[in-house]
């Protein structure tokens, strides 16, 4: 019925729905409850959903949880990803729009290393739809154009930028800010697509970052001032013991077993605390100059809205005309030498 957005549950774990009145045109945020996290919600709120890596790599896989849950929920869920393969040797029955390929399992590519080949080709082998969308490293204007033509293309009332990690967090006056330019060029161009009704961010991997010198007590920090902003939708974990969780430590062991020589370091760190494992666990040899810290807090799912993120950060404005990725790192590499100072790390105080 129009004006139902679903939220919460009932005593049988079923979504319970307010009745609010829609104008059309007039997007009216869905009521929340301690019973269901708000980021959740509004994504149920929704009938066509893109979970989209937003860093690169396997980021895409971290949205793998939640659009599970959701399409177990019944909505409709698509899967893209900032990538890091050699997409432009593809061939042209790939390409969608300029920046936008459409990777299916049996995509040819003498690339080993292809995060969204090896998702569709999961996707496949448990009977799910396996197009995986990808776009190849850019600056934020194509970004934005490949983002519109596949909202466009798919009917999206949603769009969910997921981050293994956590640098997308960062509003970048920090010590360290990881790895910001994918990130930080997809979170611009999404900010820029203003009649998607619900653009989020889901953060999964609290304390993966500090292994490019990022500091947590910094992303502690800039959450709460999001939450003051409003634009803080809380954190919920994947429970170990969900369906979700066994499909993606499958889906994890699936492209780690695809490309042995690069496995995700994000991943593995992730599926890793999923099975309840804890501190310096070896999973692969590039850790092996590195002391790992795995814990139970890599479960957590950190939800903000698009609009507060973006408000948040200090210099997403000098992105926007960018249109090559080398452009958006000499961007925040300039604001960055800019600063009188930057905000040093600080320690956890228990």
């Amino acid at each position: 019925m129009p004006g139902t957005l679903p939220t919460a549950t009932d005593g049988r774990g079923e979504p319970r729905e307010f009745r609010r009145p829609v104008r059309a045109g007039c997007y009216i945020p869905p009521v929340t409850s301690l019973l269901q996290p708000p980021l959740l919600t509004r994504l149920l709120g929704a009938e066509r959903i893109l979970v989209a890596g937003a860093g690169g790599g396997f980021d895409v896989y971290a949205g793998l949880p939640i659009a599970l849950a959701l399409r177990a929920a019944g909505r409709e869920v698509h899967f893209a990803n900032s990538s890091f393969s050699s997409l432009h040797g593809l061939g042209l029955d790939v390409w969608e729009a300029p920046e936008l390929a459409r990777i299916t399992p049996d995509v040819r590519s003498a690339d080993r290393y292809f995060p969204e080949r090896s998702l569709a080709r999961w996707l496949r082998d448990h009977q799910l739809p396996d197009t995986v969308w990808a776009f190849p490293p850019t600056g934020v204007q194509p970004l934005r154009a490949a983002y519109r033509a596949l909202v466009d293309l798919l009917g999206i009332d949603a769009i969910l930028l997921v981050d293994g990690g956590t640098d997308i967090l960062l509003r970048g006056d920090e010590a360290g800010l990881g790895t910001p330019e994918e990130d930080m060029a997809s979170l611009a161009a999404v900010a820029g697509l203003a009649d998607v009704p619900q653009r989020l961010v889901a953060s999964l991997g609290f304390g993966i970052d500090a292994y490019h010198g990022v500091n947590h007590a910094l992303v502690l920090e800039n959450l709460a001032a999001l939450h003051r902003d409003g634009g803080y939708l809380g954190a919920f974990s994947v429970p170990a013991d969900s369906p979700e969780a066994a499909l993606y430590l499958d889906a994890v062991a699936r492209a780690r077993d695809e490309c042995p020589e690069h496995p995700s370091i994000v991943q593995g760190s992730i599926a890793a605390a999923l099975r309840g494992e804890f501190g310096d666990v070896r999973f692969t040899e590039r850790t092996g100059d590195s002391t790992l810290f795995i814990n139970p807090l890599m479960t957590l799912y950190f939800g903000v809205t698009v609009e507060a993120l973006a408000a948040r950060n200090l210099y997403l404005d000098r992105l926007e005309h960018t249109v090559l990725l080398g452009q958006v790192a000499s961007a925040i590499g300039r604001f960055q030498d800019s600063l009188p100072r930057q905000r040093p790390p600080r320690a956890f105080p228990h």
